[in-house]
């Protein structure tokens, strides 16, 4: 199990690269950004995004969401609270890494302890002390430090089942799955079934935002456009974090 993860895991982070390569178009003007400095979408490879966007609210609708009901309802609030957070604090160290590649010394600093105090008093993570403490959670992935090195103008990219992303972003998780270094410690440990139960219940836990998804999209003619810019001006918040810039007034995505 542990090899087919680890070559799943390459062959996801190939597949980005090749997409990045291929989605060499003009970038947009002024950044990407109108006069006000709201993002304006770049999509060129809209019709292909439509269609995994649309493969996307299939499983959703007919697979991921039931399965996430089911895990609501088998398992109690207070056990998926600590699972949720348990599963939280192993990515501290990836996005320590990142914080420190982006020269955001305070934050890589403030993860450092935040992972430290969760392990411990934490009791691996499964209690969120460090938040009550003041350390609060952090921003840090590869995307972010790829935006911080320079590549800025990136097009639309819908992920299958991951979704709303960007071709830099998506070559970024490529990379974070290929080098998660929680997987890489429970693959020597012989742990590969542990790390497919941490995404599986990972990614069950995620889906508790489909209802909100479900009504969001009740209310609107082309869902796909509403998420598309609502993605986007709630990612270039977390993007302008790893450059310095604070940006305010951004929409709340669910």
């Amino acid at each position: 199990m542990a090899s087919m993860i680890r070559q799943s895991r390459a062959a996801l982070a190939a597949c980005l690269l090749m997409g990045f390569m291929l989605a060499g178009c003009a970038a947009p003007p002024n950044g990407g950004r109108d006069e006000l400095g709201v993002v304006e979408p770049w999509d060129p490879l809209e019709n292909v995004n439509r269609v995994t966007f649309d493969a996307n609210m299939w499983l959703n609708d007919n697979a991921i969401g039931p399965a996430a009901q089911a895990y609501r309802w088998a398992v109690p609030d207070y056990v998926q609270l600590r699972l949720r957070h348990g599963i939280e604090n192993l990515g501290e160290p990836l996005i320590f890494g990142n914080d420190l590649a982006q020269a955001r010394i305070k934050a890589a600093f403030t993860t450092f302890w935040r992972f430290v105090f969760n392990s411990t008093i934490g009791l691996a993570g499964m209690y969120d002390v460090a938040t009550d403490m003041g350390l609060t959670r952090q921003t840090g992935d590869v995307g972010q430090t790829l935006y911080a090195w320079g590549v800025r103008q990136s097009p639309y990219f819908v992920l299958p089942l991951f979704g709303p992303s960007t071709v830099r972003d998506g070559v970024g998780l490529g990379v974070e799955l290929w080098a998660d270094p929680t997987g890489r410690v429970f693959d020597h440990a012989d742990g590969g079934d542990a790390n497919y139960a941490i995404g599986v219940v990972g990614g069950l836990d995620k889906a508790r935002n489909l209802e909100t998804l479900n009504e969001l999209r009740k209310g609107t003619i082309d869902f796909y456009a509403l998420l598309r810019s609502v993605w986007l001006q709630n990612r270039q918040a977390a993007l302008d974090e790893a450059i310095g810039v604070t940006t305010n007034n951004m929409p709340e995505i669910p």
